[in-house]
């Protein structure tokens, strides 16, 4: 149970990895650092007749290699590598060995990566190349001479290797990613190295083990495009513009005339033709009565209004009515002027 509980938080913390996994395009570089481990290799020279071959055992190693390639889009990676790895001898089926194998060298190398959606992208590979070994401070006792003899030298031979290896997108830097790789490498032809003690000379010849090597690393690639940013969030549309209708009124009178009905009439068949919230009808006097007796007046007018949009088919509950009396005039006017344009009711379609 906790094992599936394990993999299940697994796939979902990896989801927004697998969606910046996008294939290698274009110009890339590459580094790794690791471990490197040499299989023993055979040692034979004209040195010492009586130990004509012994078994060179290396301990651990480190190896470090270094690439520039290019991604065509598709899956497909090519790619020129250095690489420099160390080991020292130290051990021998005969005698007693020590000292260091450095090889370096240059591969060229083709890889493949397999787009399986998964959060890290496998790949494999090969290379061919040519690798330089350096034997360093090499010296051999136990061989039956009263010296140690000294093996030094460099030579080089063509090389071939195979790469398996998981990259794994770090979305946060697009393009970037961590690699973790296991390489093997072997040399074509054996190589022999000058070898003296005391007064003689000569070549001993080895033949070459092979390297397994376990690296992780980083790979840049410069054809990944930042994501692009959010869409920007669409804009909510302005409201309709209320839509006003002016009803006038004979001086003190609450009545509807004939135009008032036709206005009123127009008011009603237009708000079913717009999406409408609420119709709001507001009624005013002029100056010529008390501020009390204006009041009750605007608000029988608002009154009227609204029982005629009823009648012509608009719903009660959508209409709400105000009196303001005589404030808000229309036209400025001192106390007790009758003035028609401000006998009104303003019905408001909102």
């Amino acid at each position: 149970m906790k094992l599936r509980t394990a993999l299940l938080a697994a796939t979902v913390m990896a989801t927004p990895v697998i969606a910046q996994a996008q294939p290698v395009t274009g110009l890339y570089v590459g580094g790794g650092l690791g471990y490197n481990n040499l299989t023993q290799q055979k040692a034979s020279g004209d040195t010492n007749p009586a130990a004509a071959s012994t078994h060179l055992g290396y301990g651990p190693g480190f190896v470090g290699v270094g690439s520039v390639g290019w991604g065509f889009g598709n899956g497909l990676r090519a790619e020129v590598e250095g690489d420099y790895r160390t080991n020292r001898i130290n051990s021998s089926t005969t005698g007693q060995v020590s000292g260091t194998d450095q090889q370096y060298g240059a591969m060229f190398n083709v890889l493949y990566d397999f787009q399986l959606g998964l959060p890290v992208v496998p790949y494999i590979g090969a290379g061919v190349g040519y690798q330089w070994s350096n034997f360093q401070n090499v010296a051999a006792t136990g061989f039956g001479t009263s010296s140690p003899i000294k093996i030094n030298g460099t030579e080089g031979s063509f090389a071939y290797q195979g790469i398996a290896g998981v990259s794994l997108p770090i979305p946060p830097i697009p393009g970037l990613a961590l690699t973790a790789e296991y390489r093997f490498m072997g040399l074509s032809e054996p190589r022999k190295y000058d070898a003296s003690v005391d007064d003689l000379s000569g070549k001993v010849k080895v033949i070459q083990g092979y390297n397994n090597s376990l690296l992780v690393g980083f790979r840049y690639n410069f054809g990944v495009a930042p994501p692009p940013p959010p869409p920007a969030p669409v804009a909510a549309p302005a409201p309709a513009p209320a839509r006003t209708y002016l009803v006038f009124f004979d001086w003190d009178h609450y009545d509807l005339t004939d135009r008032a009905k036709e206005i009123i009439a127009e008011a009603a068949q237009n708000s079913t033709k717009v999406q409408y919230t609420r119709i709001q009808v507001n009624g005013y006097t002029d100056t010529s009565g008390t501020p009390q007796y204006n009041m009750g007046l605007s608000i029988r007018r608002a009154e009227s209004v609204k029982a005629q949009l009823i009648t012509d088919g608009v719903p009660a509950n959508v209409i709400s009515i105000m009196g303001f009396g005589d404030t808000h005039l229309l036209v400025p006017t001192g106390p007790g002027v009758r003035e028609p344009q401000n006998r009104r009711v303003e019905i408001i379609i909102e």
